[in-house]
C-alpha cells in the first residue's frame, strides 16, 4: 500500500511558523511589532498585483501594509492597523523551487516585512536577519 502524498502546509501552518519567528527575534524588536497583525493569504489581491505591476501573483511572497514607524507621528490617528501579509501559494512555490527550509523562508520574508514597518534599509534588514542588526541600529 502506498503512503498518502504529503499535504502542503496550510495557512495555519505558515502562521505558526511566523509566530515562532516572532518569538525568536530580539525582545526589544518584538515589543515594537506587538501591534502588527500577521495574516496569511493565498495570493496578493488584484489591487496589489496592479499597484506593484506584478507579472504574476507568484512574484510576491509578503507585504507590509501600514505606515512605517519612522513616518508615524503621535498626532496621527491610525486609519488602519499595520499588517504583514504572507502569501501562502507563492511561499510554497518558492520553497519547492529553492530547496530552502520553509521555516527559513518564512523567517526571511517576515523579517524583511518587519523591516518595512521600521523603515529600515535592505542592508539593515539583512543585519537583523543575521541576528545582530537591531542592536547595532539601536545603539548607533
Amino acid at each position: 500500500m502506498m503512503s498518502p502524498a504529503p499535504r502542503a502546509p496550510s495557512a495555519a501552518d505558515i502562521k505558526s511558523l511566523a509566530q515562532d519567528v516572532l518569538g525568536s527575534i530580539p525582545t526589544a524588536l518584538r515589543r515594537m511589532v506587538a501591534d502588527v497583525v500577521i495574516r496569511v493569504e493565498e495570493f496578493p489581491d488584484d489591487d496589489v498585483i496592479k499597484e506593484m505591476a506584478l507579472p504574476s501573483p507568484f512574484d510576491l511572497l509578503g507585504l507590509y501594509q501600514g505606515v512605517s514607524l519612522d513616518l508615524k507621528s503621535m498626532m496621527n490617528t491610525p486609519e488602519q492597523v499595520d499588517i504583514i501579509l504572507l502569501y501562502r501559494r507563492p511561499l510554497l512555490d518558492y520553497w519547492c523551487e529553492s530547496g530552502d527550509r520553509l521555516a527559513h523562508l518564512v523567517r526571511h520574508v517576515l523579517i524583511h516585512e518587519i523591516g518595512h514597518h521600521f523603515g529600515f534599509s535592505d542592508a539593515e534588514m539583512e543585519a537583523i536577519e543575521a541576528d545582530d542588526g537591531f542592536e547595532k541600529r539601536r545603539n548607533a
